[in-house]
């Protein structure tokens, strides 16, 4: 019961915040929908010092699903291009084509993408609390996109009262600077608004996908709550990294929820108020990406309903001092 009036409390935040936008704008007509055949795992994997450890292969992972062994059916690591994994371990490219050709099982190649790289989605809060260092947060923003690996795309979205979709994915650097250069900043902060829509776009794109906000305060005017636009990104496996550049204890609110919501989902959070540290977060960002492993598979047969807790193993002795951080489950939520 617990589940089903969540899950019904998500579904009718979403329908509102999607039809007060649709209301203002007069556009975007698809209806947002939570897929749930596939499951999109990213990660990372640490050695004691912190430091990335690269050149695993599949068949150095477990992944569990309620405790339940799961089969992985592609996987990548950093911006390479993601892999099939057959039955006996082995990888090949992913290729596009007839489904009924692939080991994995019916899906697998719904990616439908074999060139690798991450689809970054950029949203810069531009409300009024922006005004002190607004030009310094935009080189930041930037200097992150210029840095960004040639096989990224990157999306810059802004927002104060509404959402404003700067730019859409590409992977032309010019452009998106210029669209960010081009925002504005006034009128009060609805991120939690802004953000349930950016996850909406984001899940309509195959493959490998994170969100990054910049914000600079408390949101005063979203009609959503944070932990239902967290749910939303946990089930869609979209990973958000948080920069803040608000004091941790002046807004201890808005800190609590930042951190809740980038530990739930995979991602980082930071509290940047200098240009300074703004840079260093959003270069730990591209670290973070580029260090990163994706895998999918398709869930065994489970009778929860609720919420699935994913846990990943490495499966040598040696490798098990390592640290892994993943987000810790997701919903099975059959759509909207």
């Amino acid at each position: 019961m617990r589940t089903f009036i969540r899950t019904a409390a998500t579904a009718a935040a979403i329908t509102l915040v999607a039809g007060i936008w649709l209301a203002a704008q007069n556009q975007d007509q698809t209806t947002f929908r939570v897929k749930v055949d596939m499951v999109v795992l990213s990660f990372t994997v640490t050695d004691s010092h912190g430091k990335y450890v690269n050149g695993l292969k599949p068949k150095d992972f477990k992944v569990y699903e309620d405790d339940i062994p799961q089969k992985i059916a592609t996987f990548t690591e950093g911006n390479h291009a993601p892999l099939q994994v057959l039955a006996n371990g082995e990888t090949r490219p992913l290729h596009s084509g007839n489904p009924a050709d692939t080991e994995g099982g019916p899906g697998v190649l719904d990616l439908r993408q074999d060139t690798g790289g991450t689809n970054v989605f950029i949203l810069f809060d531009t409300s009024n609390y922006m005004y002190r260092g607004f030009v310094y947060a935009s080189d930041a923003i930037a200097d992150f996109i210029r840095g960004l690996d040639r096989a990224d795309s990157v999306a810059v979205y802004t927002y104060s009262r509404n959402l404003n979709r700067a730019v859409p994915l590409n992977r032309d650097r010019t452009t998106a600077i210029a669209g960010l250069r081009r925002a504005v900043a006034g009128d009060d902060s609805a991120l939690y608004n802004c953000l349930l829509l950016t996850l909406r776009d984001a899940a309509k794109i195959p493959g490998r996908k994170v969100v990054i906000v910049f914000s600079n305060g408390p949101d005063n005017a979203s009609m959503v709550a944070p932990d239902d636009v967290r749910a939303v990104a946990e089930d869609e496996g979209i990973p958000i990294y948080v920069i803040s550049t608000s004091e941790v204890n002046k807004d201890p609110i808005s800190a609590t929820i930042f951190k809740r919501i980038s530990t739930n989902t995979g991602g980082k959070n930071y509290f940047a108020k200098t240009w300074q540290k703004q840079v260093e977060a959003f270069e730990s960002i591209r670290e973070d990406l580029g260090n990163s492993y994706t895998i999918t598979y398709y869930p065994q047969p489970n009778p929860n309903e609720g919420f699935r807790r994913i846990r990943v193993e490495m499966t040598s002795d040696a490798a098990k001092k390592y640290k892994i951080r993943a987000r810790p489950g997701y919903r099975p939520q059959r759509g909207i």
